[in-house]
Protein backbone atom coordinates (compact mmCIF):
# COMPACT_ATOMS: atom_id res chain seq x y z
CA UNK A 1 0.00 0.00 0.00
CA UNK A 2 1.63 3.35 -1.18
CA UNK A 3 2.51 5.77 1.80
CA UNK A 4 0.76 9.09 2.70
CA UNK A 5 3.80 11.01 1.61
CA UNK A 6 3.68 9.67 -1.26
CA UNK A 7 0.25 10.00 -2.81
CA UNK A 8 0.92 13.47 -1.24
CA UNK A 9 3.74 14.06 -4.27
CA UNK A 10 1.36 14.85 -7.06
CA UNK A 11 -0.74 17.08 -4.91
CA UNK A 12 2.36 19.28 -3.73
CA UNK A 13 3.84 19.74 -6.92
CA UNK A 14 0.62 21.01 -8.07
CA UNK A 15 0.43 23.71 -5.29
CA UNK A 16 4.16 24.46 -5.29
CA UNK A 17 4.31 25.30 -9.04
CA UNK A 18 4.74 28.97 -10.27
CA UNK A 19 1.77 31.06 -11.45
CA UNK A 20 2.34 33.40 -14.22
CA UNK A 21 -0.22 36.38 -14.63
CA UNK A 22 -3.01 36.21 -16.48
CA UNK A 23 -3.00 38.03 -19.89
CA UNK A 24 -5.40 38.62 -22.29
CA UNK A 25 -4.58 39.20 -25.75
CA UNK A 26 -4.97 42.81 -27.54
CA UNK A 27 -8.20 41.53 -29.51
CA UNK A 28 -9.64 40.02 -27.11
CA UNK A 29 -9.28 43.09 -25.29
CA UNK A 30 -10.85 44.58 -27.68
CA UNK A 31 -13.74 42.60 -27.99
CA UNK A 32 -14.51 42.63 -24.35
CA UNK A 33 -14.43 46.38 -24.04
CA UNK A 34 -16.19 46.36 -27.85
CA UNK A 35 -19.12 44.32 -25.78
CA UNK A 36 -19.07 46.64 -22.85
CA UNK A 37 -19.68 50.08 -24.61
CA UNK A 38 -22.46 48.12 -26.76
CA UNK A 39 -23.78 47.33 -23.43
CA UNK A 40 -23.68 50.77 -21.99
CA UNK A 41 -25.13 52.28 -24.91
CA UNK A 42 -27.95 50.31 -24.52
CA UNK A 43 -28.89 51.49 -20.96
CA UNK A 44 -28.23 55.33 -21.76
CA UNK A 45 -30.51 54.64 -24.84
CA UNK A 46 -33.20 53.05 -22.63
CA UNK A 47 -32.51 55.97 -20.35
CA UNK A 48 -32.81 58.43 -23.04
CA UNK A 49 -36.16 56.93 -24.45
CA UNK A 50 -37.49 57.05 -20.69
CA UNK A 51 -37.12 60.52 -19.95
CA UNK A 52 -38.64 61.29 -23.53
CA UNK A 53 -41.05 59.66 -22.90
CA UNK A 54 -42.07 60.94 -19.79
CA UNK A 55 -41.80 64.12 -21.13
CA UNK A 56 -44.79 63.52 -23.56
CA UNK A 57 -46.68 61.71 -20.69
CA UNK A 58 -46.24 64.46 -18.45
CA UNK A 59 -46.44 67.11 -20.99
CA UNK A 60 -49.81 65.59 -22.17
CA UNK A 61 -51.09 66.17 -18.22
CA UNK A 62 -49.93 70.02 -18.52
CA UNK A 63 -52.10 70.43 -21.43
CA UNK A 64 -55.07 68.30 -20.44
CA UNK A 65 -55.75 67.13 -16.82
CA UNK A 66 -56.13 70.39 -14.59
CA UNK A 67 -56.43 73.86 -15.11
CA UNK A 68 -55.49 74.97 -11.80
CA UNK A 69 -52.57 76.86 -11.67
CA UNK A 70 -49.80 74.71 -9.01
CA UNK A 71 -50.94 71.51 -10.47
CA UNK A 72 -49.90 72.61 -14.06
CA UNK A 73 -47.18 74.39 -12.55
CA UNK A 74 -46.07 71.05 -11.01
CA UNK A 75 -46.90 68.73 -14.49
CA UNK A 76 -44.62 71.61 -16.35
CA UNK A 77 -41.99 70.97 -14.28
CA UNK A 78 -41.77 67.10 -14.34
CA UNK A 79 -42.16 67.91 -18.11
CA UNK A 80 -38.89 70.25 -18.16
CA UNK A 81 -37.30 67.78 -15.44
CA UNK A 82 -38.05 64.80 -17.58
CA UNK A 83 -36.39 66.61 -20.74
CA UNK A 84 -33.47 67.89 -19.02
CA UNK A 85 -32.66 63.85 -17.57
CA UNK A 86 -32.56 62.76 -21.05
CA UNK A 87 -30.08 65.52 -22.18
CA UNK A 88 -28.10 64.60 -19.00
CA UNK A 89 -27.90 61.03 -19.64
CA UNK A 90 -26.92 61.92 -23.52
CA UNK A 91 -24.25 64.25 -22.21
CA UNK A 92 -23.04 61.99 -19.17
CA UNK A 93 -23.95 58.30 -19.81
CA UNK A 94 -23.74 57.42 -23.72
CA UNK A 95 -20.60 56.41 -24.93
CA UNK A 96 -19.35 58.31 -28.21
CA UNK A 97 -18.34 56.02 -31.25
CA UNK A 98 -14.69 54.74 -31.21
CA UNK A 99 -12.74 54.82 -34.57
CA UNK A 100 -12.74 50.72 -35.08
CA UNK A 101 -8.78 51.14 -36.25
CA UNK A 102 -7.84 52.96 -33.38
CA UNK A 103 -4.82 51.59 -31.23
CA UNK A 104 -5.97 49.59 -28.31
CA UNK A 105 -4.49 51.99 -25.66
CA UNK A 106 -6.88 55.02 -27.25
CA UNK A 107 -9.33 51.84 -26.86
CA UNK A 108 -9.26 51.45 -23.13
CA UNK A 109 -8.74 55.01 -21.97
CA UNK A 110 -11.78 56.23 -23.71
CA UNK A 111 -13.46 53.75 -22.61
CA UNK A 112 -12.45 54.12 -18.78
CA UNK A 113 -12.87 57.90 -19.28
CA UNK A 114 -16.58 57.00 -20.42
CA UNK A 115 -16.80 54.50 -17.21
CA UNK A 116 -15.31 57.34 -14.92
CA UNK A 117 -17.87 59.68 -16.12
CA UNK A 118 -20.96 57.35 -15.44
CA UNK A 119 -18.99 56.87 -11.90
CA UNK A 120 -19.20 61.03 -11.18
CA UNK A 121 -23.03 61.07 -12.93
CA UNK A 122 -24.10 58.42 -10.18
CA UNK A 123 -21.82 59.80 -7.19
CA UNK A 124 -23.83 63.31 -8.00
CA UNK A 125 -26.90 61.79 -9.28
CA UNK A 126 -28.95 64.52 -7.20
CA UNK A 127 -27.44 67.25 -9.26
CA UNK A 128 -26.90 66.23 -12.28
CA UNK A 129 -30.62 64.58 -13.06
CA UNK A 130 -32.15 67.32 -11.29
CA UNK A 131 -33.94 65.36 -8.56
CA UNK A 132 -34.64 68.02 -6.85
CA UNK A 133 -37.52 69.80 -9.64
CA UNK A 134 -39.04 66.30 -10.13
CA UNK A 135 -39.40 66.12 -6.17
CA UNK A 136 -40.83 70.10 -6.30
CA UNK A 137 -42.58 69.20 -9.59
CA UNK A 138 -44.84 65.95 -7.56
CA UNK A 139 -45.29 68.36 -4.94
CA UNK A 140 -46.99 70.84 -6.86
CA UNK A 141 -49.26 68.43 -8.61
CA UNK A 142 -50.16 66.34 -5.20
CA UNK A 143 -50.58 69.80 -3.05
CA UNK A 144 -53.85 71.12 -4.15
CA UNK A 145 -55.27 67.49 -3.78
CA UNK A 146 -53.64 67.09 0.15
CA UNK A 147 -55.16 71.18 0.87
CA UNK A 148 -58.31 69.65 -0.30
CA UNK A 149 -58.32 66.71 1.79
CA UNK A 150 -58.36 68.66 5.02
CA UNK A 151 -61.94 69.31 4.09
CA UNK A 152 -62.37 66.11 2.45
CA UNK A 153 -60.29 63.55 3.34
CA UNK A 154 -61.36 60.83 0.94
CA UNK A 155 -59.60 62.64 -1.54
CA UNK A 156 -56.28 61.28 0.43
CA UNK A 157 -57.23 58.02 -1.53
CA UNK A 158 -55.81 59.69 -4.78
CA UNK A 159 -52.85 60.56 -3.56
CA UNK A 160 -51.60 57.74 -1.84
CA UNK A 161 -50.69 56.07 -4.86
CA UNK A 162 -48.31 58.17 -5.49
CA UNK A 163 -46.81 58.44 -2.26
CA UNK A 164 -46.44 54.23 -2.43
CA UNK A 165 -44.96 54.20 -5.73
CA UNK A 166 -42.61 57.26 -4.98
CA UNK A 167 -41.31 55.14 -1.38
CA UNK A 168 -41.07 52.35 -3.85
CA UNK A 169 -38.89 54.02 -6.29
CA UNK A 170 -36.75 55.58 -3.63
CA UNK A 171 -36.33 52.71 -1.68
CA UNK A 172 -35.04 50.84 -4.76
CA UNK A 173 -32.96 54.19 -6.66
CA UNK A 174 -30.03 54.78 -3.69
CA UNK A 175 -29.20 51.47 -3.63
CA UNK A 176 -29.15 50.48 -7.38
CA UNK A 177 -27.17 53.33 -7.64
CA UNK A 178 -24.80 52.45 -5.15
CA UNK A 179 -24.43 48.85 -6.82
CA UNK A 180 -23.74 50.73 -9.90
CA UNK A 181 -20.91 52.85 -8.55
CA UNK A 182 -18.87 49.58 -7.15
CA UNK A 183 -19.43 47.69 -10.08
CA UNK A 184 -18.25 50.84 -12.44
CA UNK A 185 -15.45 51.58 -10.19
CA UNK A 186 -14.76 47.55 -10.05
CA UNK A 187 -14.32 48.05 -13.96
CA UNK A 188 -12.14 51.10 -13.87
CA UNK A 189 -9.70 48.78 -11.65
CA UNK A 190 -9.57 46.34 -14.25
CA UNK A 191 -9.21 48.64 -17.32
CA UNK A 192 -6.36 49.73 -15.40
CA UNK A 193 -5.43 46.51 -15.65
CA UNK A 194 -5.75 46.03 -19.21
CA UNK A 195 -3.86 49.02 -19.94
CA UNK A 196 -0.76 48.18 -17.91
CA UNK A 197 -0.60 44.67 -19.65
CA UNK A 198 -1.19 46.26 -23.24
CA UNK A 199 1.66 48.57 -22.20
CA UNK A 200 4.52 45.71 -20.78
Amino acid sequence: MPSESHMNVPQSIWQNQTTEPFKMSAIEIRRKVQQRRWKARLEALFSIAGGLFLALVFGQAFFTRTHEFVSRLGWGLLTVWSIYFAYQTYRWILPGRLEPDAALNTTLQSYRSELEKRRDFGRRISRSAGLPFCFLGIALVIAPTLIQSIETPRLLVNVVPVFVLLAIWLAALFPARRRKRRQLQQEIEELRGFEAGSRS
